[in-house]
């Protein structure tokens, strides 16, 4: 998919709507932009929040680990 925008003078441009719709995007989202060694910049969503991830990796039974013990 290819489409234009264009930079204002404070810098600021507009996400096309296809791209905001195929990446799911909504108000207050954040990205991160990467840029490439040939110039290309690419665009990543930033679609978790910390506190959303809190929690993902427990499962039942399995015994905690302080984070003393987890260093080298």
């Amino acid at each position: 998919m290819i489409t234009d925008a264009t930079l204002t003078s404070k810098g600021q441009t507009t996400i096309p709507k296809e791209i905001r719709d195929s990446l799911g995007m909504k108000p207050g989202d954040r990205m991160t932009f990467t840029l490439m060694a040939d110039g290309t910049v690419i665009m990543r969503v930033k679609t978790k929040s910390i506190m959303e991830l809190a929690g993902i990796l427990h499962k039942k039974g399995r015994k905690t680990v302080s984070t003393d013990k987890m260093s080298p």
